[in-house]
């Protein structure tokens, strides 16, 4: 266990930050399931560019890498066009 005051602190605020990091890429996650199951092309269309901003928002943190972000852009924009 650590021993110094600064590396308690340290812990408590990391295990924070995981907990918010683990929340936000679980979100991304339910929104691009979404996104890749819908049927619709306007509904497509619509949930688009609010997934690619979560994406964007999780590789500028680098809770995600960037390249990470751009593979699931690039996918799921061939998707979306694909529908309609």
């Amino acid at each position: 266990m650590a021993n110094h005051k600064s590396a308690i602190k340290r812990i408590r605020a990391n295990a924070a930050k995981r907990l918010r990091n683990r929340y936000q890429a679980k979100t991304t996650r339910n929104a691009i399931k979404k996104l890749r199951n819908t049927t619709d092309a306007a509904e497509a269309k619509a949930l688009f560019p609010r997934v690619v901003s979560m994406l964007d928002r999780l590789a500028k943190k680098n809770i995600i890498h960037k390249k990470k972000a751009n593979n699931n852009k690039s996918k799921l924009a061939k998707l979306v066009n694909k529908l309609g």
